[in-house]
């Protein structure tokens, strides 16, 4: 059974988890642009670190969206593709971000939205992501 979605993420709630996702990349010297979406995907709060490559600003918002409306990691779409075989139907899905950096965002275990990082190693990007998740889930 999949995790249901719930109300839209508040946009107190998508600034905590956008601030946990920043922390991590100061943390560790890595410049991020991060960006958290509703349940449907669209933008609630962006947030683009100093210094970052301006492309990874469209590519945090792909992230974000494609955790959102297909209720999984983008990491489970990038896993799947480098199986290759029938994996490679993943690059069909339209919105479908097979590179890790994307992940739900969960409030009374329903999905209220999601968070997208980029501007590293995609392990960076999930790294920062599970951070930004990870402290909305603790409050």
């Amino acid at each position: 059974m999949s995790t249901p979605y719930g109300l839209a993420i508040r946009l107190e709630d998508a600034r905590r988890a956008a601030a946990a996702a920043i922390a991590e990349a100061r943390r560790n010297g890595w410049t991020m642009a991060v960006a958290v979406t509703d349940t449907g995907g669209a933008l609630v709060y962006f947030e683009r670190m100093d210094e970052t490559q301006i492309g990874s600003s469209a590519i945090a918002a792909d992230k974000a969206r494609s955790a959102a409306l297909f209720k999984r990691p983008t990491k489970a779409f990038q896993d799947v593709l480098a199986g290759g075989g029938e994996g490679m139907r993943v690059l069909g899905l339209a919105g479908a971000v097979p590179v890790e950096g994307g992940v739900p965002l969960l409030s009374g275990g329903r999905i209220v939205g999601a968070i997208g990082v980029s501007g590293g190693l995609s392990s960076q990007d999930g790294q920062c992501a599970r951070a930004g998740s990870e402290a909305l889930s603790e409050a």
